[in-house]
């Protein structure tokens, strides 16, 4: 299949692989009472596969409470996921020692979405940009760290002469910067990027996300681009995997998700997306969803999407899909898709 390399997942990772991820599940529980007894679990991530190639971007769509920013935490390994495998370069995250996965921290960072609340108001950005290094005790006196801060702050556009400012003297723009000059300084080889242009306005979010896409090619890393702007994932990101309630619901490469999109709830989001024509997008069929997203404390039996789905049968509430490759390197769990390409909608 092509470069997601769905089907090698069965086996042990390969070596162009740098993240495996196999049958994730985060079930958070749910306590009541003096006792704090478990009641019931949030199921925010119920059963996910995929893998990222090395120098890779997979983006990571879906409505808000999706699983999105679960799932890169456990990735990360600041969750402790309850059931599945995450292999980080051939290792199961898992197995590793604390010590040894304090050590492989530098190689695995993650740039938030509030850049002001991840920086400590106190220190000057110079010292915030070195932070990471000094934890890690990976640099060397006064000298050389503010060498580093400057050489990093140039990279993403921050003006050196500026290091010993503090964070409110910043825009949320430049503070994003600033917390990706902080992340590279680390020498990451993965990054996760959790919906880091989210509260920027619309032309600092275009600034930031061309500065990512220029530092993954510039410097070989590997992102999962957390989002759900549509328009901004597409841009960046070389697959997709759209998230619903828990579940990957359909992954291809990001061309074609967007040409074909086979999976009612991809097509409802790629629908709603602005489109800068406003003659186009006045003139195109928008897909309206009703209702709300289920709890996934008590998620619907079968599909996740069936009580939302225009195109639902007794089977998708009765029988959860399977997630099969419908074409080419083109994944979906849905009943009426087959690998003729028939999908909800479109008729036989």
């Amino acid at each position: 299949m092509s470069e997601m390399n769905y089907k090698a997942m069965d086996g042990l990772p390969r070596f162009e692989d740098l993240v495996v991820v196999r049958d994730l599940k985060m079930h958070f529980p749910v306590t009541a009472g003096l006792l704090k007894k478990t009641v019931n679990h949030v199921k925010a991530v119920d059963g996910v596969s995929f893998s990222i190639k090395r120098g890779q971007i997979l983006g990571v769509v879906g409505e808000s409470g999706s699983g999105k920013s679960t799932l890169g935490n456990c990735i990360l390994g600041m969750l402790k996921y309850t059931s599945g495998e995450i292999y980080y370069d051939g290792q199961n995250i898992q197995n590793i020692p604390p010590k040894a996965m304090k050590r492989l921290r530098n190689q695995m960072q993650a740039i938030s979405q509030d850049p002001f609340s991840s920086m400590d108001p106190r220190m000057d950005i110079g010292s915030i940009v070195t932070e990471g290094l000094r934890i890690h005790h990976m640099t060397g006196g006064k000298k050389e760290q503010e060498e580093i801060a400057a050489r990093m702050l140039e990279m993403v556009g921050i003006n050196p002469a500026f290091m010993h400012r503090f964070p409110h003297e910043f825009s949320g723009g430049q503070r994003q910067r600033i917390c990706i000059a902080r992340t590279l300084a680390l020498q990451p080889k993965f990054i996760v990027c959790d919906e880091i242009v989210s509260a920027l306005d619309v032309s600092i979010q275009a600034q930031i996300v061309n500065l990512m896409a220029r530092l993954q090619k510039e410097l070989g890393l590997t992102y999962v681009f957390i989002g759900h702007d549509l328009s901004v994932v597409r841009h960046i990101s070389d697959h997709i995997a759209v998230m619903y309630l828990g579940k990957i619901v359909e992954m291809s490469p990001a061309k074609e998700l967007y040409a074909a999109p086979l999976h009612p709830y991809t097509q409802a989001l790629i629908s709603a997306a602005p489109i800068p024509d406003p003659t186009v997008d006045r003139a195109r069929q928008r897909i309206l969803l009703e209702g709300d997203v289920p709890s996934p404390m008590n998620p619907p039996s079968g599909c996740r999407f069936c009580t939302r789905c225009p195109y639902a049968t007794g089977l998708c509430h009765e029988k959860e899909p399977a997630f099969m490759e419908a074409a080419e390197g083109h994944f979906v769990a849905c009943h009426y898709v087959d690998k003729t390409g028939f999908h909800p909608g479109k008729g036989d």
